[in-house]
């Protein structure tokens, strides 16, 4: 008798229908797995054999052969145990058979029979909800699970007696609910602050265009205390940006007890992450940094401390908003639309352009410490600003008037006014000026008089590449926004040029 149990393996976020085909018929005991299992697949011949012995069931004394189909397809991960668990309790009948045809199962097996968590649940629960199934998984991955959809047919045991008294009537599970974190209160705020007034105002232009920005200035000058609350400024996720970051989070393993965060991702990996941690990839082709900061930001601390072909890497993803994974058998593709925020020292001495501070080195420490950053990756970056050192008079002052609920009031209408406007445009995926493409910036940005004026005047002087005045213009429509102004105007197409030209201690 041959027994089948639907359930699927990961591809990026996309997850493949696998059709695990359980065979037992005469012949020599034995417990056969084929169709490319990896490691954890093969060896969940064991974990199945002594769940099976904990819930009171014993394998017979024939010949068992897992087929997961299509066999030419990599299967990785522990989620395949509960498949097969059920697919050779149906196939000796244990349970009914045609029970489990209309759900999706997946879940690792401790060896006393109960479910342990595994990786996915919502991608699978979204695929096999397209196709019209229910799905069964551990119960700490119901509440996952659960958002799918509300109709959706959901069980999420802690066991597998407790499964199969279900599936006998003697025991009813309950459907899971979805649920949030809570979002706790950030301690953060941009009062914190003191001085650095500038900085502050390209932090909300940052914010509010979704711009990626570089921070230059010496040691304690507060480039890292600004970056961290850039996210106490950003509009909460949106369903659909929720989703998206969810999914990411799901295959990496980064949702506790199976609930959702509406906070914007915050990623800072250490200058010694490897390009693999960085991009993604590994045995298992797993999301990096780029894809886990999907919808957030990805903030790199002493930037030229990154190895160079590390920070090369991301130009790619910058720019497609993806990060694509490539190996001899298959290709994986992560969504990474983020903003790149970074701060650096503008010397390894770290003082390069202090008055009264001579470098032993001379101004070849300063040049050769910035020349680990390319001109590609340099020119992806909207705004360059200075953060000098803040005085003892500076820290003396009061804190500022506007925190970040009122800088967050201010970014959150800009962004309002922007998803209106690429909306009434037809494009619904596109909800920031940084991710408007480059066939519909002149449409949005349209200077004209002194503006246009300047505008061509400072692209000729200044050199700017064809990217760079790309970037000029969507700079200056989200001052022009925050502004509340139709059009950009002289000052906005001013300040965007500011922003863009190097500061005083970065040569471009």
């Amino acid at each position: 008798m041959v027994s089948h149990i639907h359930t699927v393996s990961f591809q990026g976020i996309a997850a493949t229908p696998v059709d695990v085909q359980v065979h037992v018929a005469s012949g020599l005991p034995a417990f056969t797995i084929v169709g490319l299992p990896d490691k954890a697949v093969a060896e969940s011949r064991e974990r199945v054999r002594a769940a099976l012995s904990a819930s009171g069931l014993s394998l017979p004394p024939k010949r068992i052969t897992v087929n997961l189909a299509p066999a030419d397809l990599p299967k990785e991960g522990s989620h395949f145990d509960l498949p097969i668990a059920l697919g050779l309790m149906a196939a000796i009948g244990a349970i009914p058979a045609d029970s489990l045809d209309a759900y999706t199962v997946l879940g690792e097996l401790a060896l006393d029979g109960r479910l342990a968590s595994v990786v996915g649940v919502l991608p699978a629960a979204i695929a096999a909800n397209a196709e019209e199934r229910g799905l069964i998984c551990p119960l700490d991955c119901g509440p996952e699970a659960a958002w799918a959809d509300p109709d959706m047919d959901i069980l999420a045991p802690d066991s597998l007696i407790s499964l199969a008294n279900h599936f006998k009537g003697s025991q009813v599970l309950s459907r899971p609910r979805a649920s949030i974190r809570d979002p706790r209160q950030s301690l953060l705020d941009l009062r914190d602050i003191k001085g650095q007034e500038m900085a502050k105002r390209a932090l909300e232009v940052t914010a509010a265009g979704g711009h990626n920005m570089l921070m230059v200035g010496p040691p304690g000058s507060g480039k890292s205390m600004l970056a961290a609350r850039l996210p106490t400024i950003l509009p909460p996720l949106s369903p659909a940006e929720l989703l998206d970051v969810s999914m990411i989070q799901s295959i990496a393993g980064l949702l506790p007890n199976g609930q959702l965060s509406v906070a914007r991702p915050f990623r800072s990996p250490h200058h010694s992450a490897s390009m693999a941690a960085m991009v993604g990839g590994g045995m298992k082709a797993k999301p990096g940094e780029v894809a886990l900061a999907h919808n957030g930001i990805l903030f790199l601390d002493e930037l030229p401390e990154f190895s160079p072909q590390v920070l090369d890497s991301l130009r790619q993803p910058i720019e497609s908003g993806e990060a694509v994974i490539a190996r001899a058998n298959h290709r994986v593709t992560y969504p990474a639309r983020f903003q790149l925020i970074a701060a650096m020292n503008p010397c390894r001495c770290g003082h390069a352009g202090e008055p009264g501070y001579v470098c032993k080195r001379g101004p070849r420490c300063a040049a050769d410490y910035q020349a680990r950053i390319s001109g590609p990756l340099l020119d992806r970056f909207d705004l360059r600003v200075e953060v000098p050192a803040v005085s003892a008079s500076d820290l003396m002052l009061p804190p500022s008037k506007e925190g970040s609920e009122e800088v967050g009031a201010r970014v959150r209408q800009a962004r309002q006014i922007q998803k209106q406007r690429f909306a009434a445009l037809g494009q619904q995926t596109v909800i920031t000026n940084a991710q408007c493409p480059a066939s519909m910036i002149e449409q949005i940005c349209q200077p004209s008089g002194e503006a246009r004026k300047l505008l061509a005047h400072a692209a000729q002087s200044m050199a700017l590449s064809a990217r760079g005045y790309h970037r000029v213009l969507k700079l200056a429509r989200t001052l022009a926004d925050l502004a509340g102004r139709e059009q950009p105007a002289s000052e906005e197409i001013a300040e965007a040029l500011g922003y863009r030209m190097s500061t005083p201690s970065l040569v471009a």
